[in-house]
C-alpha cells in the first residue's frame, strides 16, 4: 500500500523529535521525476574528477584498458542492484534515508547509521569542493597569467587566490543548499546532456591531435601469457572490483533520498539502469583514451584532467572551467550534500530542517581544511574506497534484509514518526541490529588495520576477505539479521 503525506501540523500521533516536513513522506504531487531526470541526476553524478580518473589506477595495476573498463561496468552492475532495491522503498513509501533506517535500526538507532553515511560524505564534499576550486585557480592564472598566485597564509597554507576560488565555488553550493532539493534536480537535468556533449568534444579533441589514441590502447595486459604480471589478474581483480563496488556504496543506501520523488518504480529503476553502469564505463573509457592521446600530444601520460586543462590553450581552457565546474558540482550537491544534510536533519528534526543540515554539511567542508586531508592522503583516496564500503555494505546489508525479507515491502509509514510504536523496539534502538553491523564489519577490521597502516602484518585469510569487504560485510549482516531477528 503506498504511503500517504502525513499533515504536519495535523499530525498528533507522531513525535515533533522525529519528524520535520523535510524528513515527512513525500506527498503525490511532489513526485515528479520521471526517468529521464534520474538518468540525468545519475549522469550528472558520474562525470566527475575521481570518476574519469578510476581507470587510472587500475591500468597503473597492469590491466588493459579492456580490463579496466569492464571491471568499472561489472562493479556499477553490482552495485546498481543493491541501488535499486533501496530505492523501491524511496518510491513506494516517499520516504528518505534516515527514515527508512528506523524500521530497521529503531527510532532512535537509526542516528547512527545515517551519521556514519553523513561523515563519510562530509569529508567527499569538501575534497570535491576543494578540487573544484583548485581547478577554477589553475585556469584563471592561466587566463591571467599567475596574477592571483602569491605566497601561502598563516594557518591555512594556501594562498589568497586559491582561498579566493576555494569559496567562491563553496558559495556556489551553498546558494543551491538555500534553495533545496528541486534545485538540484533542475541543476543535474540542465547539466547532463552539455556534460556528456563535452566528454564527447574532449574525446573527440584527443583523437584529432594525436591522430588517434596512441600507444596506450594497444598496450597489453600485464596477466597475459609472457606478461609481466602473468596469472595475477584475479589477485588485482576482486579488490579493484570491490574499491570500484565502494565508490557508490554511499549512494547505494540513500538513494531514496532522490527515489522518493519517482513517479513509479518503473522509472527509478529504468533512470538507474539508464544512468548509472554504461555511463560510469563510458567515461572510464574517456579517461583512458584521453590519456592515452596525451602521451603523443604532450610527450607524457596526464590523467588528472585538472593538470590536463592547464596544457590546453585558446577556447579549451573555457571549456574546460565550465566542465570542471558543472561535473564538481553536479556530483557534489547530489552525492554528498543531500545525505548529511537529512542525516543531520534526522539528529534533531526540530531544530535541523534540510536546509540547515545543508550549511552544516558545508561549514564542515571549510573546517576539515580539505587541501592539508589531500597533502596526505590524495594518493591513497581509493584504498579508502573498500575501507569505507567494509562499513557501508553491512549498513546495506541490514536494511536490505529487514525491508524485503523481513517486512516484504510493508512500512507503516506514520508509525516511523512515532516514539514507543512498532519500530521503537528497546527504547528506540533495535539491538539486532547492531548485533548484525558489528558481526559485518569485524571479517573486515585486520585487513583495514593493516591497509591503513596501524598493524604491518595480518594472517593471510583477512588479507583475502578484506579483498571482497562489501560483499563480506553485506552477507554476514544480513545473515545475522535475519538469523536474530526470526528468533525475536
Amino acid at each position: 500500500m503506498r504511503a500517504k503525506a502525513m499533515d504536519y501540523d495535523k499530525a498528533p500521533p507522531v513525535s515533533l523529535d522525529l519528524i520535520n516536513p523535510d524528513l515527512m513522506p513525500t506527498a503525490q504531487n511532489d513526485r515528479t521525476w520521471d526517468w529521464k531526470a534520474i538518468a540525468a541526476l545519475w549522469v550528472g553524478m558520474v562525470v566527475c574528477v575521481p570518476a574519469y580518473m578510476l581507470a587510472a589506477g587500475l591500468v597503473s595495476e597492469g590491466m588493459s584498458w579492456k580490463e579496466a573498463v569492464g571491471t568499472i561496468l561489472i562493479a556499477n552492475v553490482i552495485v546498481l542492484i543493491p541501488m535499486i532495491a533501496v530505492g523501491h522503498a524511496g518510491t513506494k513509501h516517499g520516504i528518505p534515508f534516515p527514515v527508512l533506517l528506523r524500521a530497521s535500526f529503531g527510532t532512535r538507532g537509526a542516528k547512527i547509521p545515517a551519521l556514519l553515511r553523513g561523515l563519510v560524505a562530509c569529508g567527499w564534499f569538501g575534497i570535491q569542493t576543494w578540487v573544484g576550486g583548485a581547478a577554477i585557480y589553475a585556469i584563471v592564472n592561466i587566463l591571467t597569467f599567475n596574477a592571483i598566485d602569491g605566497d601561502p597564509l598563516p594557518v591555512l597554507g594556501i594562498d589568497a587566490g586559491q582561498t579566493a576560488c576555494f569559496l567562491g565555488f563553496w558559495l556556489l553550493h551553498v546558494w543551491f543548499i538555500k534553495h533545496g532539493t528541486e534545485s538540484i534536480r533542475w541543476l543535474e537535468l540542465w547539466a547532463a546532456p552539455l556534460l556528456i556533449a563535452m566528454c564527447a568534444a574532449l574525446l573527440w579533441w584527443a583523437y584529432d591531435r594525436a591522430d588517434g589514441f596512441g600507444p596506450m590502447l594497444s598496450t597489453p595486459s600485464q596477466f597475459a601469457p609472457g606478461g609481466a604480471r602473468e596469472g595475477q589478474f584475479f589477485s588485482v581483480f576482486w579488490p579493484s572490483l570491490t574499491a570500484m563496488v565502494g565508490f557508490w556504496a554511499t549512494l547505494a543506501l540513500n538513494i531514496p533520498d532522490f527515489t522518493r520523488y519517482a513517479r513509479s518504480q518503473r522509472d527509478q529503476v529504468l533512470g538507474q539502469a539508464l544512468g548509472l553502469p554504461i555511463p560510469m564505463a563510458a567515461l572510464a573509457f574517456v579517461g583512458v583514451a584521453v590519456t592515452s592521446a596525451t602521451v603523443i600530444i604532450y610527450g607524457e601520460a596526464i590523467w588528472d584532467p585538472v593538470k590536463l586543462t592547464e596544457r590546453m590553450g585558446g577556447l579549451g581552457v573555457v571549456l574546460a572551467l565550465v566542465a570542471l565546474v558543472l561535473a564538481t558540482i553536479t556530483t557534489n550537491l547530489a552525492a554528498n550534500v543531500v545525505a548529511p544534510a537529512n542525516g543531520f536533519s534526522n539528529l534533531s528534526p526540530r531544530r535541523i530542517s534540510f536546509k540547515m543540515g545543508g550549511y552544516i554539511t558545508a561549514g564542515i567542508g571549510i573546517a576539515m581544511f580539505p587541501w592539508k586531508l589531500l597533502e596526505t592522503t590524495g594518493a591513497y583516496i581509493f584504498t579508502w574506497l573498500i575501507g569505507y564500503s567494509a562499513l557501508l555494505g553491512p549498513i546495506a546489508g541490514i536494511m536490505l534484509a529487514d525491508y524485503f525479507v523481513v517486512r516484504r515491502t510493508e512500512l507503516d509509514s506514520e508509525e516511523l514518526f512515532k516514539e514507543g510504536g512498532r519500530y521503537s523496539y528497546r527504547g528506540g534502538w533495535n539491538p539486532v541490529a547492531f548485533v548484525a553491523l558489528i558481526a559485518g564489519v569485524l571479517p573486515n577490521l585486520p585487513g583495514f588495520l593493516k591497509a591503513a597502516g596501524f598493524v604491518t602484518a595480518v594472517p593471510p585469510v583477512f588479507d583475502a576477505i578484506y579483498a571482497y569487504a562489501w560483499f563480506v560485510g553485506l552477507i554476514v549482516a544480513a545473515a545475522v539479521y535475519l538469523l536474530f531477528s526470526r528468533r525475536s
